[in-house]
């Protein structure tokens, strides 16, 4: 009898405890998170301004449409369901009721139709909503987009990284959108926070909104980011336990360094949708880079184990085409340039290049993008070193600033150049801009490589429109295919980009958008 009332007991003790242990890692209300950033925001609306920085605190303060899980599927948000017509012409979105705006205004389809036509004609992404020709609002809680041609992004490109909702009622007021003075001050959207403060260049502060559409959500008080270009300072402050978070850290000093500390949480993950690579930009219309066996044998001569491996310290993945291996369109099926400096010399050769008497072939000028310089003046200094194997001369050439060498790189004055360059999610809104042929301008981050090939343009024109996966699947595989073998890039490495955070802080967004998403659900233990 005794030892039943001892296992009674026992189970009884069990069942306590897991009840107790529920209930510490039950989400707690309250409390404020704060993230550190490298990043500098010029204002807090995403309706015209693309970049992580201005992302980031966006998707905070505007609800989107919908919202996007780890595996690539779109989930209700603003729109509670929505249907595509059988000819993939028209979406339409069924929006929530119970939706205000910070000013307690509700959240209607004219606002929905307001924010997507302002975002066509303001978003420096063209093809994310070009087919779209109107929306119609048949009711309050109806938006039907009306596209010219099917568009198979266009559930993407209605994600919080890219289509914040916006009050007509605020921006709608005739102002130039893109220098509206709410998208600084006293901004107003229907996320789960609302704006307090922004002190450019030093701190974002929002708050809870306590009408938020969500029951429950947010579960924070209060977000705050700290910008801080020094991110050795911002480690120090989440070492320290002023800092809760820091999304987009790549440097390998940073990551060695976290990842020996057992307070930090470390991932990858969330940076799927953002796909970042880092690449050799090569000026095509200038000689002797018009020559595809000359931009082979740079690829062929440059080491892109070496760049991962020691320039990275391993945090980094090898890059072999222009779509990120995470996506759902990436192939193997392309052409790929191991180490081979015989094959770089033959193909030098080839061109017509003989060394001379120093054994130099051609001189190349290499620009690299201020800002990091594991991705941008290491891989230059590499390169110098690298291709005077083969013969080839490099200078280096460094920008005081990213202004002057956004302006060189958009003028096309440049042979070579690093970069930096992302495929936001599908390839129609981050990868047709660098290769269509159309989009040669003097623009940074279009087809600045003045690469020119039909083929190319026709097979990204179809599978712009092309609503069937597989056979998307299949397009992309022939695009990338012929985007190797031409080389106007070479592409390095996937950016290592990183999240670290305190070990107290939870719920932060799983999805591929990682941080550039809600943090409805995040809270600290």
């Amino acid at each position: 009898m005794r030892s039943a009332r001892l296992g009674l007991a026992s189970i009884l003790s069990v069942f306590a405890m897991a009840g107790s242990a529920i209930a510490a890692d039950a989400p707690k209300a309250g409390g404020t998170l704060v993230i550190g950033s490298t990043q500098v925001p010029r204002h807090l609306n995403g309706a015209v301004q693309s970049g992580t920085a201005t992302a980031l605190p966006s998707a905070q303060l505007f609800a989107s449409p919908l919202r996007y899980d780890a595996d690539w599927k779109p989930q209700p948000y603003l729109a509670e369901s929505w249907e595509l017509a059988p000819d993939g012409k028209s979406l339409t979105l069924h929006l929530r009721g119970d939706a205000v705006f910070h000013d307690g205004k509700p959240v209607t389809s004219e606002d929905v139709a307001f924010s997507i036509m302002a975002v066509k004609q303001n978003h420096p992404f063209q093809t994310m909503f070009a087919p779209v020709e109107r929306v119609d609002t048949p009711d309050a809680r109806t938006a039907v987009l009306r596209m010219s041609k099917p568009h198979p992004a266009i559930l993407l490109a209605l994600s919080p990284a890219l289509m914040p909702v916006l009050p007509k009622h605020i921006y709608g007021d005739g102002q130039d959108l893109k220098t509206h003075p709410r998208n600084s001050a006293n901004v107003v959207g229907s996320g789960p926070f609302i704006f307090k403060d922004f002190k450019p260049g030093q701190e974002i502060v929002l708050e809870r909104f306590d009408k938020f559409f969500l029951p429950g959500k947010p579960l924070l008080d209060r977000v705050v980011v700290k910008i801080n270009p020094d991110a050795t300072n911002l480690l120090i402050g989440l070492e320290r336990g002023d800092i809760g978070a820091l999304p987009f850290m790549t440097e390998p000093t940073i990551l060695r360094r976290a990842k020996d500390n057992p307070s930090i949480a470390m991932t990858n993950k969330g940076y799927e949708g953002i796909g970042a690579l880092s690449w050799l930009a090569f000026n095509t219309a200038r000689k002797p880079l018009d020559d595809v066996r000359v931009r082979q044998a740079i690829a062929y001569a440059t080491d892109k184990g070496f760049i991962t491996k020691a320039l990275n310290a391993g945090f980094a993945a090898p890059a072999h085409g222009p779509i990120v291996g995470t996506s759902p369109f990436a192939t193997q099926e392309l052409k790929k340039y191991p180490l081979d400096l015989k094959k770089s010399e033959q193909l030098l050769e080839e061109a017509g290049f003989k060394k001379d008497g120093k054994g130099e072939r051609l001189t190349l000028t290499v620009d690299y993008m201020p800002g990091s310089d594991v991705q941008g003046k290491n891989v230059a200094e590499y390169l110098r070193s690298q291709l005077k194997k083969v013969g080839i001369n490099v200078q280096v050439r460094a920008s005081p600033d990213f202004p002057t060498w956004a302006k060189r790189i958009a003028s096309h004055d440049f042979d070579i150049t690093t970069d930096i360059v992302f495929n936001w999610g599908d390839p129609v809104i981050g990868v047709h801009r660098t290769y269509l042929s159309s989009n040669i301008r003097d623009i940074i981050w279009t087809n600045t490589q003045s690469y020119k090939n039909p083929k190319v343009d026709a097979l990204l024109e179809q599978a712009g429109t092309e609503t069937d996966q597989e056979k998307r699947r299949a397009l992309y595989a022939e695009f990338q295919r012929l985007v190797t073998e031409d080389v106007p890039i070479d592409f390095l490495t996937v950016i290592p980009y990183h999240t670290l955070s305190s070990k107290k802080v939870q719920g932060l967004p799983a999805g591929i958008w990682g941080m550039l998403s809600p943090l409805d659900e995040t809270y600290l233990q």
